[in-house]
């Protein structure tokens, strides 16, 4: 319930009222005293005068030697009447911010570590005002305004990093697919080279298979060999290993070298050692040695009835 102006005239009003009743009856009190009337039971007592000088000699001693009648007291003053208590006020009805705090159901922690801070330090330690708290929390917030921006900056570097890794790998891979392609096209070149060129010493070994049977009369009476099949065999083998032999500019053309070839049925050699007469450098011989072995699987169907293990062949040096 509010108190209102009203009530509070109302209030002080009746004080002053009560008081001035009580000053009247006291008062009122102090001014009528009824007399009172003193009634003694028996007879009444008679008195005489005597003098001092007739008394007895100890008497007059004892009545010399008596006490001092003691002082009266003064009489109290009357006291003050009192003031009257005032009326007892309505208890105003306490507001959210006057609440009075929850009485405390637990008691409090007991902290182990005791409170390090002195006296001295407290004190030496400014009070923060309302402006100095206004600026730290002002900071404090531009502060975590600058991580925020920091850690996007940080987080979108990252991003771009990632990105150009993948379009980095995406790159790789498109260079690695571009050179297989091109290595794929070179081998199918190469290939289509090498069978080119298997054709053409193939189709020179005809050549000179024919040119040597016509110009060679067939002898069968010669236990039985061909020897016009034998010359078609000896210039295929020229011709194969001549398709893969790189003539050294130390070597002339037309100049003739003696090989041993041990090989397998089918054309496979075993090995090829250069004997003589032989009119090549030591690097036409290594070089001469190595194109028969790349020209291996050499010459083998059709000439089964000429062919040998152990072969000597006479190579001329030729241009492809």
């Amino acid at each position: 319930m509010r108190e209102t102006r009203a009530d509070t005239t109302q209030a002080v009003l009746l004080a002053v009222l009560l008081h001035g009743l009580l000053v009247a009856a006291i008062l009122l009190s102090m001014l009528w005293r009824p007399s009172e009337q003193v009634s003694a039971a028996g007879s009444p007592l008679s008195s005489e005068l005597t003098e001092f000088s007739d008394l007895s000699a100890a008497m007059q001693r004892t009545l010399r030697n008596r006490p001092e009648p003691l002082p009266q007291p003064e009489p109290e003053p009357e006291p003050e009447p009192e003031e009257a208590q005032p009326l007892p006020q309505p208890v105003p009805e306490p507001k959210p911010q006057d609440a009075v705090a929850p009485q405390q159901q637990s008691p409090q922690d007991f902290i182990p570590v005791p409170d390090e801070t002195t006296q001295e330090q407290v004190v030496d330690t400014p009070t923060p005002n309302r402006a100095e708290e206004q600026k730290v929390q002002e900071a404090k917030a531009k502060q975590a305004q600058v991580d925020l921006t920091e850690q996007k900056r940080q987080q979108e570097a990252q991003q771009k990093q990632r990105l150009a890794e993948q379009q980095q790998q995406l790159e790789n891979q498109k260079k690695l697919e571009e050179i297989r392609r091109e290595r794929a096209r070179l081998q199918r070149e190469q290939d289509l080279s090498a069978q080119k060129l298997q054709q053409i010493a193939d189709a020179r070994a005809a050549k000179a298979s024919q040119a040597a049977a016509a110009s060679t009369p067939v002898n069968s009476g010669n236990q039985g060999v061909d020897t016009g099949l034998a010359a078609r065999y000896a210039a295929a083998l020229q011709a194969a290993i001549v398709q893969k032999w790189t003539r050294p500019d130390s070597i002339p053309v037309g100049a003739g070298c003696r090989l041993n070839i041990r090989q397998l049925p089918g054309g496979s050699v075993i090995a090829v050692e250069v004997v003589e007469p032989c009119a090549y450098d030591e690097q036409g011989r290594r070089s001469i040695e190595a194109a028969v072995l790349k020209a291996q699987p050499l010459p083998y169907a059709g000439f089964e009835s000429v062919f040998s293990r152990n072969l000597n062949l006479n190579f001329k040096a030729e241009d492809r």
